[in-house]
């Protein structure tokens, strides 16, 4: 693999203790851009020494746009957006890569928590009900019971779409999907991206071969309210307005997507699948 066959870009805010524990391994076989929001830590000085090329924004312009100035930024044939919580083995990327080779589209490593388990990345279509169902409101919990989805080793599966703590693509194909949808600050960004790519005829794979642990602490776990909590309120609302058939059932939304309906849930097969609707 060429040292700069990638680019992996990583948004920083206020970061620095995270990327010291996540990104010390000084081998990065690939061009690391860190995009900085704005932080009032150490965080653009601590990537700089881990190895990154670091944009230094004057102000925080959110996850979407931030990652959109490392796209520009970048000019190697793969690209992979990954959060500063991940670990990223390099060796996973030739993996990542094989699968674009043939598929195209988005694709994802399996996550992990920091103690190995699986932890669920991919996603089914997001019905307002199953991301209640995801907060384990029963009895919503059981009746979207395989929203949340995993690969194992050998195994690849398509999804509706993968969080945005890692996602890989093709850096053209990723260009020509349109890039992150900057009409959201934070959260549901990545569910718009897969929805948007399934129906642009770029399908989003989870790949089980791929395992890197990520140290995912979300913010709105907590039902103390803060500013997360009105981030995510605020762009849940951006997205049920996009996407009125996950909140409403109307239109259906196995009618308006209709080819990610087809396949979410079932394995990736070996060849390119056909692009006719």
């Amino acid at each position: 693999m060429s040292e700069r066959r990638w680019s992996v870009v990583t948004v920083t805010y206020n970061s620095a203790n995270t990327l010291r524990q996540c990104w010390s391994d000084s081998a990065k076989p690939y061009d690391w851009i860190v995009v900085d929001n704005c932080s009032t830590d150490a965080s653009p000085n601590v990537a700089e020494e881990l190895g990154a090329r670091v944009v230094r924004l004057p102000a925080n312009v959110g996850f979407s746009r931030a990652n959109n100035v490392g796209l520009r930024y970048s000019t190697s044939e793969y690209i992979l957006f990954a959060n500063p919580d991940l670990e990223v083995a390099h060796d996973g990327l030739d993996a990542l890569q094989a699968h674009l080779d043939v598929h195209g589209g988005l694709v994802a490593p399996q996550l992990l928590s920091p103690t190995g388990a699986l932890q669920p990345n991919g996603r089914g279509f997001p019905y307002a009900t199953a991301k209640l169902g995801n907060r384990k409101f029963w009895p919503l919990s059981r009746l979207h019971a395989s929203y949340r989805r995993t690969a194992q080793p050998g195994e690849a599966i398509w999804t509706a779409w993968v969080m945005g703590a890692a996602v890989a693509a093709r850096r053209n194909d990723f260009i020509e999907l349109g890039a992150w949808s900057e009409r959201f600050f934070l959260y549901y960004e990545d569910h718009e991206l897969g929805l948007r790519a399934w129906r642009q005829r770029h399908p989003v794979a989870l790949l089980g071969d791929v395992q890197w642990k990520h140290h995912w602490a979300r913010a709105t776990n907590s039902f103390r309210w803060s500013r997360a909590h009105t981030l995510e309120v605020r762009s849940a609302m951006t997205f049920y307005r996009m996407f009125p058939e996950f909140l409403l059932g109307l239109p259906p939304a196995g009618r308006r997507h209709r080819r990610a309906a087809a396949l979410i849930g079932s394995q990736v097969g070996p060849t390119r699948i056909p692009t006719a609707t």
